[in-house]
């Protein structure tokens, strides 16, 4: 609250940190989040010599990695936390418990960290090129909710993920965090609708 008023806070961003965790998903032919699309211009999974197994053990160890990434505050590691090499600092695993993914991860670090810094370079160029439109969307659904149930909206934190989603859409992927396809985010009409539902359930 801020004098007695309610207050809301939306990070916007296309993190390098989720980036490269979605495309070592996507090239380590992990499905979840089932109901998350795959990434744009990623080279299809590898084939991996393992059983269902190390795949499933694979997929247990990356959820985890993910939830981390995602929201770090949430959902902080039990066991101390280690950089892997190659990933320039943006993947740490759990000491123990993620042989399997650091294992499967490691030939890949020069892809997915290239991926990650083009991918959010794209999305800091194209903030920058529309200042104060990222607020506006925010606050126009916000005022939008707030004439609809007739009082004011909650405080609430929002954050807020741009990626390069094969399908048009908003999924939740943390508690308090959606991923947004890119070019969902910069249909301005087309936004303001999706983003609707998202601040209803939260103010």
């Amino acid at each position: 609250m801020t004098g007695g008023q309610p207050e809301w806070v939306i990070r916007e961003d296309a993190a390098k940190s989720v980036l490269v965790a979605l495309y070592l998903r996507q090239v380590l032919g992990i499905r979840s989040p089932e109901e998350l699309p795959t990434l744009r211009r990623v080279p299809p999974p590898v084939v991996r010599d393992e059983t269902d197994a190390a795949h499933a053990q694979l997929e247990r160890e990356w959820r985890g990695f993910w939830a981390m990434t995602v929201e770090p505050q949430a959902h902080p590691s039990p066991v101390p936390l280690e950089l892997v090499d190659g990933f320039e600092g943006l993947i740490a695993l759990p000491v123990d418990g993620a042989d399997a993914m650091r294992e499967a991860i490691t030939a890949h670090a020069d892809d997915a960290v290239d991926f990650a810094r083009l991918a959010h370079d794209r999305y800091a160029r194209e903030s920058a090129a529309r200042p104060g439109v990222s607020y506006r969307a925010y606050a126009s659904a916000i005022a939008a909710h707030e004439r609809a149930v007739g009082r004011r909206a909650h405080s609430f934190e929002l954050n807020v993920q741009v990626l390069p989603l094969t399908q048009r859409g908003v999924w939740w992927i943390g508690s308090l965090t959606v991923a947004v396809t890119d070019g969902l985010r910069s249909d301005v009409v087309a936004f303001d609708s999706a983003i609707h539902p998202i601040i209803a359930e939260l103010a």
